[in-house]
């Protein structure tokens, strides 16, 4: 579901590259191919405390969404979430919240994997060259080029391709301080939109 979003933003398939406006009402699917133009941004919910804001000049496929529930209509009816899209480029901002149930974010990169299974805040951003990922909040998990995973933990960033395995302190790095202020920022609008959308989600 749109939460919020500003300027051109466009969602099409990339195998026929069909691009049609987002509208404020528009629900986007799993196969969804999302663009969005110069200046413009997105705050999206695919599922129940997994949402994220795109950046202008910036795409990603939904390439999975899935609710699992017990059958009845309790509060404790959804069972586990499940969360995967590919960052064709650009920036993504990402508020996850894993709840008592069995939740799983993904996020393919590049080369990269990244995943959330807790509580987190964190931005990936991804061109043909690089892949930069920055937890704020809580931890993550990413594996290059399917090596096995390290744990990024808020306050940390890395970057792909790089000869350090080791995850970097963002307070270092000027880049990576600019990340988790953004971020702090962007996660305190979509918590507050994520509030609104609860009271009228159809899950």
């Amino acid at each position: 579901m749109v939460l919020s979003m500003h300027g051109p933003v466009v969602v099409g398939t990339e195998e026929h590259d069909d691009f049609q406006p987002v509208r404020p009402v528009s629900r986007l699917s799993a196969g969804s191919a999302v663009r969005t133009l110069d200046s413009a941004w997105l705050n999206l919910a695919l599922l129940p405390g997994a949402l994220l804001q795109l950046s202008s000049n910036s795409e990603i496929k939904i390439e999975e969404l899935k609710i699992s529930k017990d059958g009845n209509e309790t509060g404790e009816a959804m069972r586990s979430r499940t969360a995967r899209i590919r960052l064709n480029r650009g920036k993504i901002t990402i508020l996850f919240s894993g709840g008592k149930n069995a939740s799983r974010f993904a996020v393919n990169a590049g080369e990269t994997t990244i995943t959330a299974d807790s509580d987190s805040l964190f931005c990936v951003q991804s061109d043909q060259a690089t892949t930069r990922l920055t937890c704020v909040r809580g931890k993550v998990y990413a594996s290059h080029n399917a090596q096995l995973a390290v744990a990024i933990g808020a306050g940390y960033f890395q970057k792909w391709p790089s000869a350090r395995l080791e995850t970097v302190a963002a307070a270092g790095d000027a880049a990576a301080q600019v990340d988790i202020v953004d971020s702090l920022e962007i996660g305190n609008q979509l918590g507050e939109l994520q509030s609104g959308w609860q009271n009228r989600r159809p899950f």
